[in-house]
C-alpha cells in the first residue's frame, strides 16, 4: 500500500538528517512538500508518489549494495521530480533542481553532486560495472518491470496514460524502441541481488509487451 503524504514527509526528512549528518540545515519539511506536490502533479499516471515509495522501497532491500546509501535514497527523490511527457529534458531538469535545493538543505558538495550523477544516470539505466550507487538506483526504478503479469499491464496502461496526446501508431513505434533498447542491455538488473530476483520476469514482460506493440495489440 502506497505510504501517506505524512509518512514518505517523514522518510524524506529522516533521509536528509542522514545525509547532512552534522551539517546544519533548514527544516526539511518544505522540501518535502515541494516534491510531495511535484510528484502528484495531474499529468503523471505512473510517476506518481506510488512511484516513489516503490523506488523507496525497493532501495531499502538493496541497501547493503549501495556505496552511499543517502545519496541514492536522495537521488530517488529527485529522479523524476521534474516530469512532463512532452518533454526531453526531465532528467536533466530533475538533477539541476538537486543541485539548486540540497546544498540550501545542508547538504555537503560532493554527496549533492552524487545526487544529480545519479539522476542524469536514469536517463540509460545502464550504469558502470563498479558504480554501485548507480547500480542500486537503477535497479530499483526498473523493479517495476518484473511485475506479475496483471500488475505489470497496469504499469503499461499508466505510461500509456501519460502519452495520451501521442497518436497510437506513433506511441507503439516510441514504446517499441524504448522496450528494444532495454532488452539489447546485457542484463537489466546489476546487483547479483536484483539479478537473480527479476531479471527473467522482467524480459518476459518487456518481451510481451513488444510482440503485443509490433502485432497492433496493446
Amino acid at each position: 500500500m502506497t505510504e501517506s503524504r505524512p509518512d514518505l514527509a517523514a522518510r524524506w526528512a529522516a533521509t536528509v538528517a542522514q545525509a547532512r549528518g552534522t551539517q546544519e540545515g533548514p527544516d526539511p519539511a518544505p522540501y518535502a512538500a515541494n516534491l510531495l506536490r511535484r510528484w502528484a502533479e495531474p499529468q503523471r499516471h505512473y510517476h506518481t508518489t506510488d512511484h516513489l515509495t516503490a523506488v523507496l522501497d525497493r532501495i531499502d532491500e538493496l541497501a547493503a549494495h549501495a556505496e552511499d546509501l543517502p545519496a541514492v535514497q536522495l537521488a530517488a527523490w529527485f529522479h523524476d521530480a521534474v516530469y512532463r511527457p512532452d518533454r526531453s529534458e526531465n532528467e536533466e531538469r530533475s538533477a539541476a533542481l538537486a543541485e539548486r535545493a540540497l546544498p540550501e538543505l545542508g547538504i555537503a558538495a560532493p554527496r549533492t553532486a552524487e545526487v544529480a550523477r545519479l539522476v542524469r544516470l536514469t536517463v540509460t539505466h545502464d550504469p558502470a560495472p563498479d558504480d554501485r550507487n548507480g547500480a542500486v538506483l537503477c535497479d530499483a526504478d526498473l523493479a517495476v518491470l518484473a511485475g506479475s503479469p496483471d500488475a505489470y499491464a497496469d504499469y503499461a496502461a499508466a505510461v500509456r496514460a501519460e502519452y495520451a496526446f501521442v497518436p497510437d501508431p506513433d506511441f507503439r513505434a516510441g514504446r517499441a524502441a524504448v522496450l528494444r533498447q532495454l532488452l539489447a542491455l546485457p542484463r537489466l538488473f546489476m546487483t547479483a541481488q536484483a539479478h537473480d530476483r527479476w531479471e527473467t520476469a522482467a524480459r518476459h514482460n518487456l518481451s510481451t509487451e513488444l510482440t503485443l506493440l509490433e502485432s497492433g495489440g496493446a
